[in-house]
């Protein structure tokens, strides 16, 4: 098999790996996924030709299982739990291989924890084996972010100051890798994403904002890696918004991405939310 018709799909849970699976595919490109078990939405073999479930601390079976069928570059998208990486012997567990042992206590010896540097040291390891990450991006370019008013009617005077006093501050909170959103109202920050996830701080805004009219921003790291973690967004996060007060979604352009963008910015408009490229 030649290597260069083949792309492998490292795949977590939601949606993105399906539309990853579906561009690569209208490429011309055979996808051949390992999903991880506890992630993966079991129904992503449909739409791949090749579909191994892994565990997801035997880094080795994954390596083994790409190359197999001819896999050397591969992307690796979708939602695993960060709540797993921070519990005590988390990589106990989780049954490793030699290759996740060597991950987490050699390749992250003397370094932080930060799921960042974690995820860097996942791609180190899987280049060693053959294995190279591209931009997750690569194959839903049509999904991600672009600049300017996006939906919705421009924002009030009052909201541009909103977005303009949280925009630096989310920036900054994402190159300390806290989080990488918050929701600012009136030029006060409401809530502050952090290990929780954007769904669960929208929830706590909500909660903390009951007048409703804030912002939420979403920005990725100054240094965003575009193989792994990149920023995303859906329905899911519009719907919420919506029930939670939220008026107004500011993304940063080029670097985060929509999921199912045509479905998203519709429910947006129906719903009235205004969606920003920045």
């Amino acid at each position: 098999m030649e290597s260069g018709r083949v792309l492998g799909l490292i795949a977590g849970g939601g949606r993105l790996p399906f539309l990853v699976a579906e561009g690569a595919r209208a490429a011309g490109l055979r996808v051949i996924c390992v999903g991880i078990a506890g992630a993966v939405d079991r129904s992503l073999a449909r739409e791949v030709d090749v579909f191994h479930p892994v565990a997801i601390a035997r880094l080795g079976s994954w390596i083994r299982k790409l190359r197999r069928h001819g896999v050397t570059t591969t992307i690796m998208v979708g939602k695993v739990s960060k709540k797993d990486m921070f519990t005590p012997w988390r990589i106990l567990r989780f049954l490793p291989d030699w290759r996740a042992v060597r991950v987490y206590h050699w390749r992250l010896r003397n370094r932080d924890r930060l799921s960042a540097t974690f995820l860097d040291a996942i791609a180190d390891e899987l280049a060693s084996g053959g294995i190279i990450l591209e931009d997750s991006t690569m194959y839903c370019k049509e999904h991600v972010t672009t600049r300017g008013l996006i939906t919705g009617t421009p924002p009030t005077p009052s909201v541009e100051r909103d977005i303009e006093f949280g925009w630096d501050l989310v920036r900054n909170l994402a190159d300390l890798g806290i989080g990488q959103a918050l929701a600012v109202r009136e030029k006060e920050v409401i809530a502050v994403e952090a290990i929780e996830g954007t769904a669960e701080m929208i929830k706590r805004a909500g909660q903390l904002c009951r007048s409703g009219g804030w912002t939420l921003l979403k920005a990725a790291k100054p240094d965003q890696d575009m193989r792994m973690d990149v920023p995303c967004v859906g329905p899911d996060t519009i719907t919420s918004l919506a029930e939670m007060g939220g008026t107004c979604l500011v993304l940063e352009a080029d670097r985060t991405i929509i999921i199912d963008k045509p479905q998203t910015v519709a429910l947006a408009t129906r719903l009235g939310i205004t969606i920003i490229g920045r």
